[in-house]
């Protein structure tokens, strides 16, 4: 978290979109963490809340659409060669894929809230060949959702303890 924080303070909003996409699409990189506090920055007005959750939005959209091509270009060859990296083995992959089908469009706005749902949900769309307009609107609702509230935690809470 210390290399993010740097980044944000040398790359400003710019790091934001950076680091929520790279964690996104399966990096390393503690998304919910990043965002609450960012919007504690914003709290101490280091940072603008409302560029905050725009910068923050554009981000993780932008991870989702990242992963959502990747999976729709390589198909389940991805999952095969690189998936045990990141934990989406071939046999945990057949179980993401029964509850992305019985679910179907629930899953890619809920995926936002269940870290490691998440990371995978863009990719699996893009495999299963999900509609683009339909899953960019559904990503654009729950990152919606997501980045309010997640930004909007660190703001409050740091708004409730500033001096």
């Amino acid at each position: 978290m210390e290399m993010a924080i740097q980044f944000i303070s040398q790359y400003g909003y710019a790091a934001i979109v950076a680091l929520l996409a790279l964690g996104i699409i399966g990096l390393p990189i503690p998304d919910e963490t990043l965002m609450v506090f960012v919007g504690y920055l914003s709290s101490l007005h280091v940072l603008n809340y409302l560029l905050v959750l725009l910068f923050s939005f554009i981000g993780s959209v932008a991870g989702m659409t990242i992963s959502y091509t990747i999976g729709r270009k390589l198909g389940y060859s991805i999952i095969h060669k690189c998936g045990k990296w990141v934990g989406l083995t071939p046999k945990r992959y057949r179980k993401v894929r029964k509850w992305f089908a019985k679910y179907g469009v629930w899953t890619v706005f809920l995926s936002y809230f269940i870290p490691g749902v998440r990371h995978a949900a863009g990719y699996i769309s893009g495999i299963t060949v999900m509609p683009f307009k339909k899953y960019i609107l559904l990503c654009c609702i729950g990152a919606a959702v997501w980045t309010v509230l997640f930004v909007s935690i660190g703001y409050f809470v740091g708004n409730k303890f500033s001096f």
